[in-house]
């Protein structure tokens, strides 16, 4: 029987999009050293790197749309954090946010790491973003190099050593 099993490496082809949110830029500033720090350990140098920047993680998606149709990435790793406050806002921004990315992939079979943080507090955020409980933009960003090695083997591309 066969299995596959992707490991976060190099893509072959390609470079990187790292896209971020500006809103709760003390945790979105955080969770992009995290993505960065894993890019670097698992090979992607800095020249292969484009970091775009977005007001908030609501317009996420549409530059994670432009990004997939310029055809010049072979993953993308989306960065926001959006905390609950007082009113229905937070459901409609988180929700949007992650349906869009998720259609994002789909529709351009791409890889794209979710590192959309979706918390009650801003202690909560800077946990995950290097503090306490990891840093969940290095998980975003080993997950959309551990897919689109998947994909690579899926699809018959040759393996990178």
């Amino acid at each position: 029987m066969a299995e596959i099993q992707g490991s976060p490496r190099t893509p072959r082809d390609g470079r990187v999009a790292v896209l971020v949110s500006r809103y709760n830029d003390s945790v979105t500033v955080r969770l992009l050293e995290g993505a960065r720090a894993c890019l670097r350990e698992k090979g992607v140098p800095d020249a292969r790197v484009d970091v775009v920047w977005v007001p908030g993680a609501f317009e996420l998606p549409v530059a994670a749309e432009a990004a997939a149709v310029s055809g010049r990435y072979a993953a993308i790793v989306a960065l926001g954090c959006v905390i609950r406050g007082e009113t229905a806002h937070f459901e409609y921004v988180a929700g949007e946010a992650a349906r869009g990315l998720a259609d994002v992939a789909h529709a351009h079979r791409l890889p794209l790491g979710f590192g959309v943080l979706t918390t009650e507090s801003l202690e909560q955020a800077l946990a995950r973003a290097g503090g306490d409980a990891g840093n969940k933009g290095y998980e975003a960003a080993e997950a959309a190099l551990t897919t689109a090695d998947v994909l690579a083997q899926l699809t018959g591309a040759a393996p990178r050593d």
